[in-house]
């Protein structure tokens, strides 16, 4: 019973589109002989919308040196898949490792409505079970300020699968599963985010730089957000950057494994097919 969540976890990589399943990067320096205090911590940065546009998979118009380095000195799936192409079919099945269509949540938000879906008996989700395994559990946004995205579609308790937001609130000594979600491509969707984006980079990509996929009109509208996306990646980098380093400064870097993987491809014309490739 005792090791029903990592059994879990390595089934759930069958079901997910992996970026990047890096584990930290001062793990390859680690020195000959020592080992890790107690159980790692486990921590996974979950990327709405987003499909193989990082540096290291060949995209010369981002600037991504923190995903970058973690799939450099760390370890990469390049032949996991998404499972559904739409947000809480997806998350359904990343949050308890089941096929989507097993569970009845392949429509999208379906349980939203008159109609709940429940789980089958005597299933747990993957916090539930690191929490039986001793695990402080938490989901949070990107600065790691508040409650993050959830968006499963069937009847939980967020009680029964977080303690909180906010790793840091463990009892000394406790191992934690930490989980962010981070918005991604739908940082170009949302004006208020995508502000912050332009505030926060110190160069843009701008729409005469693109190169569009073929299978798209070359367009002013399409070429400006494809650049707004582009950006995008950019900015979830500078994100990715700030959750390491906040566990770098909190001394627990060394002992804990992160996972960085996306929900599903870009919220564009043809983009799931596309987003289940290695760039």
């Amino acid at each position: 019973m005792k090791r029903a969540p990592v059994k879990r976890l390595l089934f759930l990589l069958l079901l997910t589109l992996t970026v990047v399943l890096p584990v930290r990067a001062e793990e390859s320096v680690r020195k000959p002989g020592t080992k890790r205090e107690g159980k790692p911590n486990i921590v996974w940065i979950l990327v709405d919308d987003m499909s193989c546009h990082f540096g290291y998979q060949g995209e010369q118009l981002v600037k991504t040196p923190h995903v970058d380095q973690l799939a450099r000195e760390g370890v990469i799936f390049s032949n996991a898949y998404a499972t559904a192409p739409v947000c809480s079919a997806f998350r359904s099945a990343v949050i308890t490792g089941m096929y989507q269509t097993t569970i009845g949540a392949h429509h999208h938000r379906s349980s939203r409505g008159e109609l709940k879906i429940h789980l089958p008996e005597g299933m747990q989700t993957i916090p539930e079970l690191f929490r039986a395994a001793g695990y402080f559990t938490t989901n949070a946004n990107p600065e790691g300020t508040r409650p993050g995205k959830e968006d499963y579609n069937f009847v939980y308790q967020k009680a029964d699968l977080y303690d909180g937001f906010d790793w840091r609130k463990r009892a000394p000594g406790q191992p934690f599963f930490a989980q962010y979600q981070l918005q991604g491509g739908k940082l170009r969707n949302v004006d208020r985010w995508y502000a912050e984006v332009k505030v926060g980079l110190k160069q843009l990509v701008t729409a005469d730089e693109v190169t569009l996929p073929p299978y798209y009109p070359d367009h002013p509208v399409i070429r400006e957000d494809w650049a707004a996306y582009l950006n995008s990646v950019s900015y979830t980098d500078y994100q990715v950057g700030k959750i390491l380093q906040q566990m770098k400064e909190e001394n627990v870097l060394d002992n804990t494994i992160v996972f960085f993987l996306t929900d599903h491809g870009i919220s564009h014309a043809r983009a799931n097919s596309s987003s289940m490739r290695k760039g």
